[in-house]
């Protein structure tokens, strides 16, 4: 894949970076889809799933769908564009905000790491302040408990109708990055949306990969219609020797 010098210029001379990644990063991992064929799972529309009214109604039900999800997460590992990722940030202040909340970037070793929707192998106290991870598949007890008041747990995630976790940290490396990647979003969910358009009304270069245009494509300096773990691989590529002699 040709990558232009120009960009590659640019990013030899940028020090922060900011990217936003989507399920299309994970897709090539083999990441099962959220909603799966007609948003459904065992029958129940996903809302039922994905939403405090519907963890208060039955949270048995909740857990199963997300004991499910968290078994074929399992035996998913983080692809090249990941990797690549977590690399670049040796060189950058480099950041990572993701919507996708499969862990992967983490696992595949990044540190900076903002995950606007939580993280499926993260659980929180529905009664006290407990936070913690847990990575026990399948689950023994549905649904699991709380190790300090022994209340039900929930899926530390953002379902629909809650806040975005750490959106002002989100929303300062948008602002203050020189280069920002669009990976693998449709950019078509509110607010991690808005974060590339942000970016680029602060003079960061926009550079989008993603094999569909999306409303980026249009404020974008950089555009890859291609996969994100070959392009990512070509462009480390020609960045890799100059990285280190910079």
């Amino acid at each position: 894949m040709a990558i232009p010098d120009s960009l590659v210029a640019k990013m030899l001379e940028s020090r922060k970076i900011g990217v936003l990644t989507g399920a299309g990063i994970s897709a090539e991992s083999g990441v099962p889809t959220f909603r799966g064929r007609g948003g459904l799972w065992a029958g129940y529309p996903v809302e039922k799933v994905a939403t405090v009214e519907g963890f208060d109604e039955n949270p048995e039900l909740v857990w199963r769908f997300y004991d499910e999800r968290r078994q074929n997460l399992a035996k998913v590992k983080p692809n090249k564009a990941h990797y690549i990722l977590a690399e670049l940030e040796k060189y950058y202040d480099f950041w990572v905000i993701t919507q996708n909340i499969d862990g992967l970037h983490t696992l595949a070793g990044s540190k900076n790491v903002v995950e606007l929707h939580g993280n499926i192998w993260n659980v929180k106290c529905t009664i006290c302040s407990y936070r913690g991870m847990n990575r026990e598949v399948p689950l023994s007890k549905i649904p699991p408990q709380c190790p300090n008041c022994g209340a039900i747990l929930r899926p530390d995630v953002v379902w629909f109708g809650e806040p975005i976790h750490d959106s002002e940290k989100a929303f300062e490396i948008a602002k203050s990055s020189e280069l920002f990647f669009v990976i693998g979003t449709s950019a078509q969910v509110y607010p991690a949306a808005s974060l590339p358009f942000i970016a680029k009304d602060y003079g960061a270069v926009i550079v989008e990969i993603n094999p569909e245009p999306t409303p980026v494509s249009v404020i974008a300096e950089y555009v890859f219609r291609a996969p994100a773990t070959q392009t990512l691989e070509s462009l480390f590529q020609k960045l890799q020797e100059p990285l280190q002699t910079r």
